[in-house]
């Protein structure tokens, strides 16, 4: 056998191969997009969780307290504290509802991959690739937009929060502190004592 043939290869069939090759990893980038997805869900879910036990804690420390009278505000922190345990409980379905269509999307990802590698041995239902990775990404798609909803919500919640504690500390604060401040556009700014 002359050496000649053991390094011939025929340019088609490898063209083919890598092609086929490719193709079947092409997937792995929106796997990988997804799995970070996945984890930045998670680790947003955990926080809201937290929140949620912190919020309860709370309120369990308002209703048992002994004097209410001498808690400042106690109608109003207590409404605060009911409104943002909504929210968050909101944000938390949310975040689960995006994290299982991530998983969703991933799942399809993976089998778009196993249908490629069947589509390139058995030469049959050559789009069923396609189909599988649109799927996929329309699983993709949705739980993005439900995290753009989160993000959303969580910017409200920040910011009641935060209106509750400017309301708290000029409740509380002596007034000649308070009147060093004021709130423009909803943000706390210190006022130019050049000015006063």
């Amino acid at each position: 056998m002359p050496s000649g043939e053991l390094i011939d290869v025929n340019p088609k069939i490898l063209n083919s191969t890598v092609e086929f090759l490719t193709a079947m990893i092409t997937p792995a980038l929106l796997i990988s997009a997804t799995g970070s997805l996945v984890l930045s869900t998670s680790t947003r879910l955990g926080r809201v969780v937290d929140r949620v036990r912190e919020l309860e804690k709370r309120l369990s420390e308002l209703i048992t307290a002994e004097d209410k009278d001498s808690i400042p505000l106690y109608e109003k922190r207590l409404e605060v504290i009911v409104h943002l345990l909504d929210k968050v409980t909101s944000r938390a379905r949310i975040l689960q509802s995006a994290m299982s269509a991530f998983y969703y999307g991933l799942c399809f990802f993976i089998l778009t991959s196993v249908t490629i590698a069947v589509v390139g041995l058995f030469n049959v239902y050559r789009w069923l690739p396609i189909l599988v990775g649109i799927v996929g990404i329309i699983f993709l798609f949705y739980g993005s937009a439900l995290m753009l909803r989160e993000t959303t919500m969580a910017t409200a919640t920040i910011k009641a929060e935060m209106d509750f504690t400017w309301s708290l500390a000029k409740t509380v604060a002596p007034k000649e502190i308070i009147e060093k401040y004021t709130l423009i556009n909803g943000e706390l700014e210190k006022k130019d004592e050049a000015r006063t």
